[in-house]
């Protein structure tokens, strides 16, 4: 599925990285933990026969279905590609994207020049909703 991207300027009118049409979220969903069991790069041969939790798929496939954008982001190495390929292919989750090597440890601070929204995993996936939480910010230049 192609996703139609929008040309975008900066604040001096030179272009800027395109964005996805309106209404389009970009998921980046860890795997390990948080779609599945929690299994770590040491004990590989479980990637092959851990479940994936129920709530997620229903939920990842809604996703996929409204045309949201869902790509994995996992602490796997590339050594794991093949496996985590053919797990996603036998539980039929529909996906856009595999990134391989996310860093581990959690603690995960993130800084890009778009527009970012953090989601963190607490055991159920369910339907988004909007609360207003404190978050880190650039201080302003005085």
């Amino acid at each position: 599925m192609a996703h139609e991207l929008s040309s975008a300027k900066d604040e001096f009118g030179n272009a800027a990285s395109p964005i996805l049409g309106e209404g389009v979220k970009n998921y980046l969903i860890d795997i390990d933990g948080t779609i599945t069991e929690d299994v770590p790069n040491e004990q590989p041969e479980r990637m092959a026969t851990c479940e994936p939790f129920p709530d997620a798929m229903e939920t990842m496939k809604k996703w996929y279905e409204e045309g949201h954008i869902i790509t994995f982001f996992t602490s796997r190495t590339e050594e794991h590609r093949s496996v985590t390929e053919a797990w996603l292919a036998k539980h039929g989750i529909p996906y856009h994207g595999l990134l391989m090597g996310k860093p581990r440890g959690g603690n995960y601070h993130w800084i890009d020049n778009h527009m970012v929204r953090a989601t963190r995993f607490k055991g159920k996936f369910t339907d988004l909703v909007t609360e207003m939480k404190e978050i880190e910010v650039f201080k302003k230049d005085s």
